[in-house]
């Protein structure tokens, strides 16, 4: 039998705001979508069954009123529902955190974890861990990058970002933007090999590891304590911060 015909069901429609469209279906994001429900259900179960992520969800509106993920439906309602980005969030509201500075990104963000160390930041990135593993990964304080929706709704999952681009420096700033990173920026602080803090190195220290050229021309050099690779400003350092600095440039435009 039809649900929406049957004695016991009731009807819930939804409307995303913003670029949460980005997780609808093409002929869903003209409309609202309709659900008919037959049982007390979660909101956030309801609007992931929609497509869309809770992470990415910041605020619910429940005929008008703001509720938590935990809210049940239990009979006929409208639900609105609003990303993080242009979130219309009263203080207290919000259900997702701004400023998450440390990341767990999946096995096919390799270039936006390589941006992320480059600028500073805290990321755990291994290529082959399974999806269970990048979700037990995402502890309270650190996010989960992913473009893989499905992951993103784990229910171990508290933060998390799905980036809309497949472009590796368009992806960089969304998430400098997401999570409100852009005075935080601390270029050549971790190894982009394994994510350790880089420490200041003595030149005398490493110069058996250094080539013959590399021991003439540079003094300075910063090691990272995990993997023992050496950092100096060679001639790659010139990409590293022409990128840094097309970074800069677009977060002000």
């Amino acid at each position: 039998m039809n649900v929406a015909l049957s004695a016991n069901a009731f009807t819930v429609r939804f409307y995303f705001h913003g670029s949460l469209s980005f997780f609808l279906r093409r002929e869903d994001r003209a409309e609202p979508i309709t659900k008919y429900l037959r049982e007390k259900t979660s909101v956030k179960d309801a609007i992931e069954s929609c497509g869309v992520p809770h992470p990415e969800v910041d605020l619910i509106c429940c005929d008008g009123q703001a509720v938590p993920f935990e809210h049940c439906l239990i009979a006929d309602a409208i639900v609105d529902v609003h990303g993080v980005i242009d979130s219309p969030a009263k203080p207290g509201e919000g259900l997702q955190e701004r400023s998450v500075t440390r990341f767990v990104a999946d096995g096919h963000l390799g270039k936006l974890a390589r941006d992320l160390r480059l600028l500073g930041f805290d990321v755990v990135y291994a290529p082959a861990a399974s999806d269970s593993s990048l979700a037990a990964s995402c502890s309270d304080d650190r996010a989960l990058l992913t473009r893989d929706r499905r992951l993103l709704m784990h229910k171990i999952v508290r933060h998390g970002y799905c980036p809309r681009s497949q472009d590796p420096t368009e992806q960089i700033l969304e998430v400098i933007r997401r999570f409100d990173l852009a005075k935080m920026i601390a270029p050549y602080t971790r190894c982009l090999q394994c994510n350790g803090l880089l420490a200041h190195a003595n030149k005398m220290d490493v110069i058996e590891q250094l080539q013959p050229l590399t021991k003439i021309y540079y003094q300075d050099f910063r090691r990272c304590p995990g993997c023992g690779k050496i950092y100096w400003s060679g001639s790659h350092f010139g990409k590293l911060e022409a990128r840094i600095e097309r970074i800069r440039k677009a977060l002000t435009t």
